[in-house]
C-alpha cells in the first residue's frame, strides 16, 4: 500500500514543476513583448503632435541671457594643521573668489589679508565640525562672510571651494 501512495504523488509533483516552468516562460515572453512595444512606441508613446516642433516655434525662441560680467580670483592653497582630537591632522584647502569683472584688481591687492583671515578661521575650527556631513556648506558661508568683511560686501559675490581634503 505504501508503494501505491508514492507512485500516486510523483505525477502530481511533476505536473507542478511543469506549471512553474510554463509560468516562467510565459512571464518572460510577456515581458519581452512589453519591452518591444514600449521601445518601438507602440504603447505609452506621446501623441505625434506633441513630439514634433513647428519651424516657427524654434524661430521665435528667446535668446539666452548673457552671462554676468564676473572674474575668478584664485586663492593660494592653504595647508592647516588641525587641533588634536580628530582623526585628521591636516586640512588642504583651495578656493576661488567670484568677483564682479571690474573688481578683480582691488580684491587681488587685499589677498594677503584674505589669506590671513581664512588661515586664522580654519585653524580655529574643531576637527569634529570638519567631519560633519554639512561641514563644507557651513564653513563656506562663514569664510565668505569673513572675506566680505575684509574686502567689502559688494566686491565678492561668492567663494567657490575647489579643494577640501582632510589628511
Amino acid at each position: 500500500m505504501a508503494d501505491s501512495d508514492e507512485t500516486a504523488e510523483q505525477p502530481a509533483g511533476k505536473s507542478g514543476k511543469m506549471g512553474l516552468i510554463l509560468g516562467v516562460v510565459g512571464a518572460l515572453a510577456a515581458g519581452g513583448g512589453g519591452f518591444f512595444a514600449v521601445s518601438q512606441g507602440l504603447i505609452l508613446a506621446p501623441p505625434a503632435a506633441e513630439t514634433e516642433t513647428a519651424p516657427e516655434e524654434t524661430a521665435e525662441s528667446p535668446e539666452a541671457e548673457p552671462l554676468p560680467d564676473v572674474a575668478f580670483v584664485p586663492l593660494e592653497p592653504i595647508m592647516v594643521s588641525l587641533q588634536p582630537g580628530g582623526g585628521a591632522t591636516h586640512l588642504r584647502f583651495r578656493a576661488e573668489l567670484e568677483v564682479p569683472g571690474d573688481g578683480a584688481a582691488a580684491v587681488t591687492e587685499l589677498m594677503p589679508r584674505v589669506i590671513d583671515v581664512l588661515n586664522g578661521y580654519l585653524r580655529a575650527v574643531e576637527p569634529s565640525v570638519l567631519s560633519a556631513p554639512d561641514a563644507l556648506t557651513r564653513l563656506r558661508a562663514q569664510m565668505l562672510r569673513r572675506v566680505r568683511m575684509v574686502v567689502g560686501e559688494d566686491r565678492v559675490n561668492d567663494l567657490l571651494v575647489m579643494e577640501f581634503v582632510l589628511t
